[in-house]
């Protein structure tokens, strides 16, 4: 078919399209790692989350690879987070980070009221326990794109009541 695209070649129907295929990857891809494994021994939901973060560590890592030269010159550790809770948020989930806080000994927290790989579960406190999986791809994410720009990084993320989440990042001294 060599007929016109919707409006705009990136227009908002294609960020929906975008948005609703990667949380049906994204999904399938934490069912597939979960699903029950015949062998006992091959570490079960610890290597689940530990592929799924390093899934996500070479996705933000290509991310980062494909920045501008500017963006990529960021020296110091809050401007890159900030750059992080605006672009590669907004390029991932189509919204910013609500809220980042440091104690400016390099940690720092990241709230997401909202986090869209957590909207479709269901906000009671049974829920709770799921919500890991459900991080692991995102803390992957965040550390590889970290990496790019040149910080090594531990990212953990927690869920006191669903879809809001915290992402804490740890920036490791050389």
């Amino acid at each position: 078919m060599g007929g016109k695209c919707w409006p705009g070649a990136r227009g908002e129907r294609w960020r929906m399209a975008d948005a609703v295929l990667f949380e049906f990857l994204h999904t399938e891809m934490v069912a597939e790692l979960w699903a029950p494994d015949p062998d006992p021994g091959s570490g079960g939901k610890k290597k689940s989350l530990s592929v799924l973060e390093g899934l996500g560590f070479r996705v933000g890592q290509a991310l980062g690879e494909r920045l501008p030269r500017e963006t990529l010159a960021v020296r110091e550790e809050l401007d890159a987070l900030k750059f992080l809770c605006k672009d590669l948020w907004a390029a991932m989930f189509q919204k910013h980070m609500d809220g980042l806080r440091t104690n400016h000994q390099g940690t720092y927290v990241l709230q997401d009221n909202s986090f869209p790989l957590l909207i479709p579960m269901g906000s009671g406190p049974q829920y709770l326990e799921e919500a890991p999986k459900f991080l692991a791809f995102t803390c992957g994410l965040l550390c590889g794109a970290l990496h790019t720009l040149g910080f090594q990084s531990l990212v953990t993320a927690s869920v006191a009541s669903l879809p809001a989440c915290k992402f804490q990042v740890v920036i490791q001294k050389s």
